[in-house]
């Protein structure tokens, strides 16, 4: 067996003890080596960073991301950097709906160990969030869903990729590795999304010294995912959730929201009516709580605009109320 690397070669690292470098590893001798674990179990204290930014409602968007291993730009350094500028610009938007928890947290254990404190809290808060990882490359966009796929996190995080990067790349939850596996796990059940650039393992600087400023992360990187996420928060803090004020079908005709079959009305303005009311129909059997107002928007295949513009008539002839969140 060669002999043990001596204590002047390597270098002593608070976290890691004593280490050698990547070119110290290349240098070894052939053979086979002893390490040392030289451990110890003792009560301490994981630390990790929060910030609160307060909107109307106590219901909270969450966001996640990682401080374990800073030595690699894209794997580590991205999701704090992003979440920061983040952080800044909810702070600055005015009539927040929604509140947001944003933590740093070291990836797993830190996950496990804010779930272990808070998960009963968050469960009754939290109606969205993400994963905040690999996001300093511009190579491409990925998109990990929620362990369900249908959360309100896996609806809003898709309808902004399709419109603003239609060739962004869909995992299915078989390739989760990310804090998204705690947040998500059953009993915790918590509705977390991952939004990436290209998915950490699948880029050949992931894990290695190439994870850096200079050949994997770029503005362009950083900045498109921040562009991201403000469309992904604007798309939440503009849906709304409706409640039917009917147990059944309403009368349409007194509130002259029907046309009557036959008269005088021309084919052109009958056949308007006619579209407005099945309409109106389709948007009142799809208010129950808990479809969104894009998810009706698609259901009833129609612009938002006109979903807008019909959704104001039925609040006027109390057909309809909003509700702020998902109930």
């Amino acid at each position: 067996m060669p002999d043990a690397i001596p204590y002047k070669t390597s270098y002593y690292n608070k976290d890691w003890g004593f280490c050698i470098s990547h070119n110290q590893k290349k240098n070894l001798k052939k053979g086979t080596y002893k390490v040392l674990i030289d451990a110890k179990h003792f009560k301490g204290k994981l630390n990790y960073g929060e910030i609160l930014i307060k909107g109307k409602s106590s219901k909270e968007i969450f966001l996640s991301t990682y401080i374990c291993h800073p030595s690699m730009a894209n794997n580590e350094l991205s999701g704090p950097s992003v979440a920061i500028y983040i952080a800044n610009w909810i702070k600055k938007l005015k009539n927040k709906k929604y509140s947001y928890r944003i933590i740093f947290v070291p990836e797993t254990i830190g996950s496990i160990a804010y779930l272990s404190i808070n998960y009963k809290k968050m469960k009754k808060k939290i109606i969205a969030g993400y994963n905040l990882t690999c996001l300093g490359d511009s190579r491409t966009f990925s998109y990990l869903p929620s362990r369900n796929e249908d959360s309100l996190s896996d609806k809003v995080a898709l309808k902004v990729l399709e419109k603003e990067y239609p060739r962004y790349k869909k995992y299915d939850w078989n390739y989760r590795a990310s804090d998204e596996r705690q947040y998500c796990s059953p009993g915790i059940d918590l509705p977390i999304a991952t939004v990436m650039r290209t998915k950490y393992g699948s880029y050949p600087e992931y894990h290695t010294s190439f994870d850096n400023l200079t050949r994997v992360v770029n503005a362009e990187g950083l900045g498109g995912s921040f562009k991201i996420f403000t469309k992904i928060i604007n798309t939440l803090e503009n849906n709304s959730y409706f409640k039917s004020n009917n147990l059944c079908e309403p009368n349409l005709s007194k509130r002259k929201l029907y046309d009557k079959i036959g008269g005088a009305s021309s084919l052109e303005k009958h056949t308007k009516k006619r579209n407005l009311s099945k309409l109106i129909l389709d948007i009142l059997t799809l208010s129950d709580g808990k479809n969104s107002k894009f998810e009706i928007a698609k259901k009833c295949n129609v612009s938002e605009y006109k979903l807008d513009k019909t959704i104001k008539l039925l609040i006027r002839q109390k057909l309809l109320k909003v509700t702020e969140y998902l109930i």
